[in-house]
């Protein structure tokens, strides 16, 4: 199971647990509650309604008097009430009244008059000092509809003392059952949406870690494959230091191996020209001629040339290496950039008999880059071409729009690339003579065209050209 998965259910499961019994816990004590403010409701209307029929049960009046014709006119009444949108249209009270040996003598119903209540909870209870109450079914037999009972003694109204019987007030508990019912649903309805709102969060929280730890494992995976990649977005968490720990790692590691493998490089190719320095040197000790003595300080002064070029080429591509990503972008047009190298390029083209013909589209041609790197790959290619051109040659440089990338091709008319050199141009410090001289380049600047392409998510390609000649072809991203 994948983490991200792991995480939201661990989240999910606590929070959806601790809703699914906090919910039950409420809607269990929903119930229990209404019934308990009823109960508490009921309590006080008995105890008034005992004070008010105290007068006509003394008197032997209780089911024709006063309070009997109160209550009968009460019992009529239309609420016309809207409690929690449900209608309440009749009275449900149902008041009974015993004597002092629990015989009832008024019934609001007129059904149990002269039935011995006594043995019922609420009035043997009340009769003996105590609070009464009891809830029994509405029709014998169904314990499904129950109706709650609240007594209240009747004292003498003479004395306030003496107990001449009891006023027992009934509610059947159906008639709040709509609002345990209602109550029950919202608190459900709502739990779900919590349940909901907490797997929401939950799926939020995921991505967003998972979103961390995703870059961090695509940034390490892609480190350990040795490609060159951006350190992760910047975060004020724990996966943010480890990203800056894991990239402070790499550079570490890649830095003491970089200086490792560049002193290889560096050592090996100094060992050619500073032999045929030393050389030089060891003879020019000797007495010779000076056309021969010119000939060797010539020679030095061509190698230790050629040294510096490769220590200088070999920094600017151990520059753009060791980044491993475009340090800045800014809009590049590089029509402007071609016409820039092409009038840069005029003085060193006129010395070698050489014709630059330019060609570019109509328009402005942007990608999104260096700049500075840019126009070095372009001087390097161009730079190229001159050199294995012959005298009076052409040199093509052109700009045209490909799809979604605008390629730059630099084409000469030399004598092209041998077979067995096409896979290795692209190689640190491989190079060919120049038809010309005879000598070679330091064999670093297609491989820093070849990283500044990279960095910029281009490409650049050498080929043969059919008419003759080298044509090299630098891709880039249309911005």
């Amino acid at each position: 199971m994948r983490l991200g998965l792991k995480l939201f259910l661990g989240f999910f499961l606590i929070v959806g647990i601790a809703a699914f019994f906090v919910m039950r816990i409420f809607v269990n004590e929903v119930k229990p509650g209404v019934r308990q403010a009823m109960e508490s409701t009921l309590v006080d209307a008995a105890n008034v309604l005992a004070t008010m029929a105290a007068a006509d049960l003394r008197a032997g009046r209780i089911g024709s008097g006063d309070f009997a014709a109160a209550l009968a006119q009460a019992q009529r009444r239309n609420p016309q009430a809207m409690v929690w949108r449900f209608p309440k249209r009749s009275i449900d009270y149902r008041i009974t009244v015993t004597d002092a040996r629990g015989i009832v003598v008024y019934d609001s119903r007129g059904q149990d008059v002269g039935r011995d209540n006594s043995r019922w909870n609420d009035v043997y209870r009340t009769l003996r000092g105590e609070y009464g109450a009891r809830s029994s079914p509405e029709v014998p037999g169904d314990e499904s509809h129950t109706v709650m009972h609240v007594a209240a003694p009747v004292y003498d109204p003479d004395d306030g003392r003496s107990l001449i019987g009891v006023l027992t007030l009934s509610q059947p508990n159906r008639t709040i059952d709509p609002f345990i019912a209602a109550s029950q649903r919202a608190i459900i309805q709502r739990g779900a949406w919590l349940i909901g709102l907490s797997a929401l969060i939950g799926i939020v929280m995921t991505w967003w870690l998972m979103r961390g730890i995703g870059r961090l494992n695509r940034y390490a995976q892609a480190v350990s494959a040795g490609a060159p990649v951006p350190p992760p977005e910047p975060r004020r968490d724990e996966i943010g230091d480890l990203g800056r720990a894991l990239e402070t790692m790499r550079r570490k590691l890649e830095g003491k191996a970089y200086v490792e493998q560049y002193v290889q490089s560096l050592t090996h190719e100094m060992k050619s020209p500073l032999a045929a320095i030393r050389g030089a040197a060891e003879l020019l000790q000797e007495p010779l001629p000076e056309a021969e003595r010119l000939r060797f300080a010539r020679n030095i002064e061509q190698q230790g040339r050629r040294l510096t070029e490769t220590i200088d080429q070999l920094l600017r591509l151990a520059e753009v290496e060791q980044h491993g990503w475009l340090q800045r972008r800014d809009p590049v047009e590089l029509g402007a950039l071609c016409r820039q190298l092409a009038d840069t390029a005029a003085p060193q083209l006129q010395a070698a008999g050489l014709q630059l013909q330019l060609a570019q589209p109509p328009g402005e041609a942007w990608v999104s880059g260096d700049a500075w790197l840019l126009r070095q790959a372009l001087s390097n290619l161009l730079d190229n071409a001159i050199a294995f051109s012959p005298a009076d040659g052409v040199i093509a440089l052109a700009l045209q729009r490909q799809d979604e990338a605008w390629q730059i091709t630099v084409g000469d008319s030399g004598p092209g690339i041998p077979d067995y050199a096409l896979a290795r141009v692209f190689e640190r410090f491989y190079s060919l003579a120049r038809p010309h001289s005879g000598q070679r380049s330091s064999g670093l600047g297609l491989p820093f065209v070849a990283e500044v392409a990279r960095l910029h998510g281009g490409e650049v390609r050498l080929r043969n050209r059919a008419e003759g000649g080298a044509q090299a072809t630098l891709s880039l991203p249309a911005g």
